[in-house]
C-alpha cells in the first residue's frame, strides 16, 4: 500500500512538471511574438510609458533575466552570492534599474507570498539600492537595428544558442508562473 501511494505521488509530481513545462513553452512563443514585433502585441499588456522600441525589448529581456534569477534562487541552483553577482551587473546600466524602478511593485506583489520570496525580494532592493548609491548607471547603448532571428540556413551552433536561449526562457516562464500563483 505504501509502494502505491509513493507511485500516485511521483506520479502526481510528473504530471505537474509536465503542465509547467507546457506553460514555460507556451509562454516563451507568446514573449518571441511580442519581441519579433513589439508595435503590434506590446499594446495588449495595456499603456506602457516606455516609447523606445530597444528600451521595450530591453525591458521584457531585464524582465525575462530577473524570472531566471527568482526561479535559480528559489530552487537553490543558485545560491545567493551568485544572485548578488548577477543583479550587481544589471543594476549598473540604466536598462537594469529602469526595470526595476517599473516592476517591483509587481514582482512584490507576487513573490513577497514565501519565506524564499521575501528573502530574494530583498537582496534584489540591497543591490539596487547599492547600486544607486554607487552613482549614475552607465548608458546603454542603442543599437542600429534589431539582430536578426537565425533562418533555415543557421550555423548548428547558432540554432542550439538560440536553442539553449529558448529554453532558458521556458524557465523563466515557469518562474514567473509560480511566482504569480503564490
Amino acid at each position: 500500500m505504501r509502494a502505491a501511494r509513493l507511485s500516485l505521488s511521483v506520479q502526481n509530481r510528473q504530471a505537474r512538471a509536465d503542465q509547467v513545462q507546457g506553460i514555460r513553452s507556451y509562454y516563451l512563443e507568446l514573449v518571441r511574438l511580442e519581441l519579433d514585433d513589439m508595435p503590434l502585441f506590446q499594446p495588449v499588456w495595456g499603456d506602457t510609458d516606455i516609447v523606445d522600441p530597444h528600451e521595450q525589448k530591453r525591458h521584457v529581456y531585464a524582465d525575462l533575466m530577473m524570472n531566471y534569477a527568482w526561479m535559480g534562487f528559489e530552487i537553490g541552483t543558485i545560491r545567493e552570492s551568485l544572485l548578488r553577482d548577477m543583479l550587481a551587473g544589471m543594476f549598473t546600466g540604466e536598462a537594469g534599474r529602469h526595470y526595476w524602478s517599473r516592476a517591483h511593485t509587481s514582482w512584490i506583489a507576487s513573490s513577497s507570498g514565501s519565506r524564499v520570496g521575501r528573502r530574494f525580494l530583498a537582496v534584489v532592493g540591497e543591490e539596487h539600492a547599492r547600486a544607486v548609491a554607487s552613482g549614475p548607471p552607465t548608458r546603454s547603448p542603442l543599437a542600429s537595428r534589431p539582430p536578426a532571428v537565425p533562418g533555415a540556413g543557421a550555423s548548428p551552433a547558432l540554432r542550439t544558442s538560440v536553442g539553449a536561449l529558448i529554453g532558458l526562457g521556458a524557465g523563466l516562464a515557469l518562474g514567473s508562473l509560480v511566482r504569480s500563483r503564490r
